[in-house]
């Protein structure tokens, strides 16, 4: 029995979400032509407004939020399930952090609120 790509197992996985290098060299690999990237971890006050990692982590958000959406997944409550590990890896709005304090993405940088 053949083994499934590194991509989809625990070991092209990172810990902290998303995949590790091994992980993407796997799905670009099993994907021909495939234009995978590693995650925007850049806080996104060090990004440049209007660049081109800004765009592409605002766009990660967008996509990620919907999926998380429409399976009904609340970050606070399960942080350990893929999308909020990724989402907080990403720095997105509400990505599963732990506590009192819910961080807000206002113009530009993070804002404390509750």
């Amino acid at each position: 029995m053949a083994k499934t790509a590194a991509w989809q197992r625990k070991e092209g996985q990172s810990e902290s979400g998303g995949l590790n290098k091994k992980g993407i060299a796997s799905y670009r690999a099993a994907n021909p032509g495939s234009k995978l990237k590693m995650a925007v971890t850049t806080k996104p006050s060090k990004l440049k407004k209007g660049g081109k990692r800004a765009k592409r982590r605002k766009s990660y958000c967008s996509r990620s939020d919907g999926q998380r959406k429409m399976h009904n997944i609340d970050c606070s409550k399960t942080p350990k399930k893929r999308i909020c590990k990724a989402r907080r890896k990403w720095n997105c709005k509400d990505g599963g952090m732990v506590g009192s304090s819910v961080k807000t993405y206002a113009s530009g940088g993070y804002v404390e609120g509750k």
